[in-house]
């Protein structure tokens, strides 16, 4: 069943908890949207964040036109499920370091030393925290 709200439930903040990917389209970009894949985080008080450097195409793009889309599915094997997000979006100069080094123990296995060798990399530039704040919420479970 699909449905519409203005904010994420608790489901969906369980099903975000998850280290999915998710497929991040912002409004200034190229028509039809070119979506890119991204680590987030979905918080408790039920914003989506995620990390970029700070003179990325993306980050450029949102200070021109600051609103975003992304969209989180199951994995392959899963039953159908997903859930669309869109909204404002604030760029934020602190918290990106710690965003970062959250989501790569999540993602990544980081005893695996390219691997953290890669997180020291990132944690080593400069980075920005982008803030979706949910306007939309769009979603689907089987």
């Amino acid at each position: 069943m699909s449905t519409d709200a203005t904010s994420l439930t608790t489901e969906d903040l369980e099903f975000l908890r998850r280290p999915l990917h998710g497929l991040l389209s912002v409004a200034a970009g190229p028509i039809p949207a070119q979506p890119r894949p991204v680590w987030f985080e979905a918080t408790a008080d039920g914003t989506v964040q995620l990390f970029t450097g700070p003179d990325t195409l993306k980050v450029r793009r949102l200070r021109r036109d600051p609103r975003a889309s992304i969209v989180v599915a199951a994995p392959v094997g899963e039953r159908e499920r997903w859930v669309s997000i869109a909204g404002g979006v604030t760029i934020e100069r602190d918290g990106a370091h710690d965003l970062a080094a959250r989501l790569a123990a999540r993602y990544w296995d980081l005893d695996d030393p390219t691997r953290a060798a890669d997180l020291a990399g990132i944690l080593a530039e400069d980075q920005v925290r982008l803030v979706i704040h949910p306007e939309t919420v769009k979603r689907y479970a089987y």
